[in-house]
């Protein structure tokens, strides 16, 4: 079992800069967890991803949404997720959501399904 905490969602003005946190413990090895990433989501709309890390190589993948404005970074000493949020807009608006999981096809690692782990959210609104 995994368990992820998020921290570091807030309201923000358009074009302002917020960091997420994510907290991991538990059975984070490789053979259980080979990427890790943030999803979000708002009311009516499906889960969408926004950045995943493949742990093992460090390779990151972002949404065109966010590419060039969000950065994923991991601190394994702390076992820690973070994702570094610039130049932000509305849109961004969403609860954000830490993942992880042991994705068997990395053509999929933006999508949520194959994420077993997850955390409880941190909402991040961006006021025009």
């Amino acid at each position: 079992q995994v368990q992820l905490v998020e921290s570091g969602g807030a309201s923000v003005q358009a074009g302002g800069s917020l960091r997420l946190s994510c907290a991991a413990s538990g059975d984070t090895t490789i053979d259980n967890v080979n990427y890790m990433g943030w999803f979000r989501q708002v009311p009516g709309r499906e889960r969408e991803g926004v950045a995943t890390l493949y742990i093992r190589t460090g390779s990151r993948y972002y949404a065109k949404s966010v590419e060039g404005r969000f950065t994923i970074s991991r601190d394994e000493t702390k076992n820690a997720l973070y994702l570094q949020m610039d130049s932000l807009k509305p849109e961004d608006t969403a609860m954000y959501y830490c993942a992880a999981g042991r994705v068997i096809d990395w053509e999929h690692n933006l999508l949520p399904r194959p994420y077993k782990y997850w955390g409880q959210g941190t909402q991040v609104t961006v006021a025009s």
